[in-house]
């Protein structure tokens, strides 16, 4: 078995770090350091980079709380990101030295929220089968509503009626650079009302992301007589759109401006892309499902596909040894 050597990630690595994103199997523009630094005043960064000899093999975007590290909380996805050339054998080696360091260093936990498959360029499961091997837990799996765009989809007659709506309201949607009449007059006050809780992102922090990811990171406003009334901020890779953040005013559904802002992205804008992922409907850290918005994502044709979270003890890197016969 190959010797792997497993470091942490310095500001000197930055270059390295986003040339191997670049070409990685299951990597996306999250997992650029540009991305992953906006908040790093939140986190304590324990990324981690695995050589073979002088080769860059696998990155693992994380950050580590007390004795766990986690797959980085401050984004949507994460866990081992590998090089595109990379075997099964090697995974298991890859597990192994990383679990072993980590133990090394005091912690007893890793947490990894995996990556959908759906956003990986191609399979990209073996790591699946090492948290198998490790005796990993479950401890959360989220059902994520996606439309599959390279196959035929069905949209509802009541949402076919309130697209319908929108155009006989005749609603304008405009792509946007500027991100503070959609958070100030829409999004902040609905998630305030809604949940008592704020966009994970600033209108600042947002605007300097879309300036450094312009093609990953687009926004679209809906307006009424010149009147912002809905949007949505949208995160592209290389084969999904996902809306990051949606919201409408109180006349939504009277309008049809979300059901109109929707189809119009995902029957036009983004219908090159081979999935749209809603996301979760999940409330109650994943255990119930909101009905109502989970049969609007349905109703747009969206099928389940889901996410897993899963944790495990770093002592049982030992578990991976002698696997391969």
């Amino acid at each position: 078995m190959k010797n792997y050597t497993v470091k942490p990630y310095t500001a000197e690595d930055y270059v390295l770090w986003n040339a191997f994103v670049s070409t990685a199997n299951n990597a996306t523009f999250l997992f650029h350091r540009d991305f992953m630094e906006y908040h790093k005043d939140r986190f304590l960064d324990y990324s981690l980079l695995i050589f073979e000899e002088d080769t860059l093999k696998c990155i693992i975007p994380a950050n580590r709380v007390e004795d766990t590290l986690f797959s980085h909380q401050g984004l949507t996805y994460g866990g081992f990101v590998f090089d595109a050339k990379i075997k099964l054998g090697e995974v298991i080696a890859i597990a192994k030295a990383v679990l072993a360091f980590l133990n090394q260093k005091g912690i007893k936990r890793l947490q990894l929220k995996l990556i959908p498959s759906i956003y990986n360029s191609f399979f990209a499961e073996a790591i699946e089968y090492v948290l198998f091997l490790t005796q990993a837990q479950l401890i959360r799996r989220d059902c994520l509503s996606v439309i599959d765009l390279t196959k035929p989809y069905t949209i509802t007659r009541t949402r076919k009626e309130s697209i319908r709506r929108g155009e006989k309201q005749q609603l304008v949607i405009k792509e946007e650079l500027e991100f503070d009449l959609f958070w100030n007059d829409i999004l902040i006050p609905n998630l305030d009302h809604k949940h008592q809780a704020k966009p994970v992102h600033t209108a600042e922090e947002i605007t300097k992301l879309q300036q450094k990811f312009p093609k990953n990171i687009r926004h679209f406003n809906v307006y009424h007589q010149e009147k912002i009334v809905a949007g949505s901020t949208i995160f592209i890779t290389d084969t999904v759109a996902h809306p990051q953040y949606i919201s409408g005013n109180p006349q939504k559904n009277a309008l049809g401006s979300l059901d109109y802002l929707y189809h119009y992205l995902i029957a036009d804008v983004f219908k090159d892309q081979n999935f749209f992922d809603f996301g979760p409907s999940h409330e109650d850290n994943g255990k119930k499902i909101n009905e109502g918005i989970l049969f609007w994502k349905e109703s747009f044709g969206a099928k389940t596909t889901v996410q897993d979270s899963y944790q495990l003890s770093t002592a049982n890197y030992s578990l991976l040894e002698n696997v391969l016969i």
